[in-house]
């Protein structure tokens, strides 16, 4: 899984993990607006060292935990439970570095009435960090968790290898957005793992604006029957950039239901990669998966790669994958000048409503769902000279 990939450039000996105690660093002030605006439980991190907040009372009572993985059971902490065997050796990077994992947990029965945010901030030049964050919901629980990392463009070059592991117990519904918006010199390789139990539900989102290179890998397990997993992606690539999307949509049992719709545009000479694979094994039947990616080329210079895949076991099942490349629809836009919207004006708009339908899906409300348009339209400003 690292065709087209950058990862031949990825010299390690560059970075150097972060120490054990993090500088003082104000939050990043859009990031704070929201989290004020949403009303969220924030976590903040800097350079992989956590400061966890004090919990809602009502929240406490009712036994949830938000917590450094170090200060709690080896069993409660959950770490391994869902990422049992490492998706590639930077997981097992994150296994031996991580410093200070987090863990959420939520109760059987308890519906969070706040979003949980974690903000991670990089801001030494340098530094490697391997964040993991590992998010449990009981069965019939509720929850919204926000991964957001962004760093300082002061910092240059620095490494993020985050691991995360959701698991979704039976009747439980978790809202999932990771949010990365690294500097330019920034470098991702993250793994994200879920496992939804029977009736249970998970509806994950994936933006990518920053780095590099950044890469995600997101491995989607419905593992009881009646499990669903909607995973949505929106990116963008201007500049060198190149964003990488892997996504593993794995189906092992009865009546489970997965869609999944990744969106990117590239401007510059950026690139992006998405490579995918619905796996359907025998036990599955009454399978519904879908796997849908769609990319723009703003620039005749930038590139795309869309590989989707189907691997099926068994019989009686709804499958399907499609994948397009190409740049903005000539139709579209002729539909908008012959009304008066000067041509550059055109391809915003017809770039912005194409993100529209992956954005409005990410979790946490409208707030966030805004936060991501404003980073849209910032990188529709930049790559302008792409747009006729």
């Amino acid at each position: 899984m690292w065709r087209y990939s950058r990862i031949a450039d990825l010299d390690l000996e560059r970075f150097q993990p972060a120490g054990p105690e993090a500088s003082d660093v104000a939050a990043d002030p859009g990031v704070a607006a929201v989290a004020q605006e949403i009303d969220a439980v924030v976590v903040t991190m800097v350079d992989g060292s956590p400061s966890i907040p004090a919990l809602p009372q009502e929240w406490v009572a009712r036994g949830v935990v938000l917590a450094q993985a170090a200060d709690l059971a080896e069993e409660a902490a959950g770490l391994g439970s869902v990422a049992v065997d490492a998706p590639d050796v930077f997981a097992t990077m994150n296994d031996a570095f991580t410093a200070a994992p987090v863990v959420v947990s939520v109760p059987r029965g308890v519906t969070l009435d706040r979003p949980i945010l974690v903000h991670h901030r990089l801001v030494t030049p340098g530094v490697a960090v391997f964040p993991r964050l590992v998010v449990q919901l009981g069965e019939g629980a509720q929850a919204t968790v926000i991964d957001h990392v962004s760093s300082s463009s002061a910092a240059g070059a620095v490494l993020s290898v985050p691991l995360t592991e959701l698991s979704v117990e039976r009747g439980a519904r978790l809202g999932y957005l990771s949010f990365q918006d690294l500097a330019a010199d920034a470098w991702q390789v993250g793994s994200l793992v879920a496992r939804i139990s029977q009736e249970a539900n998970l509806s994950a989102g994936l933006i990518g604006l920053g780095g590099e290179y950044a890469r995600m890998r997101t491995d989607c397990a419905m593992a009881g029957r009646g499990a669903n997993g909607d995973l949505y992606a929106g990116y963008f690539g201007e500049g060198d950039q190149t964003l990488d999307f892997r996504t593993f949509q794995h189906h092992d049992a009865p009546d489970t239901t997965s869609n999944l719709l990744f969106k990117g545009a590239v401007g510059g000479r950026s690139r992006s990669v998405y490579t995918g694979l619905i796996r359907v094994d025998k036990a599955a039947r009454g399978t519904n998966a879908f796997q849908t990616n769609r990319n723009v080329k703003l620039s005749d210079t930038a590139w795309a790669e869309s590989v989707p895949n189907l691997e099926i076991e068994t019989n009686d099942v709804r499958c399907s994958h499609a994948s397009t490349v190409g740049p903005v629809d000539p139709e579209q836009r002729f539909y908008l000048e012959s009304r008066g919207v000067p041509p550059t004006v055109a391809d915003r708009l017809i770039v912005a409503g194409f993100f529209d339908e992956v954005v409005r899906q990410m979790p946490g409300g409208q707030p966030v769902v805004d936060a991501i348009g404003v980073r849209i339209s910032e990188k529709l400003d930049r790559v302008e000279g792409d747009l006729r």
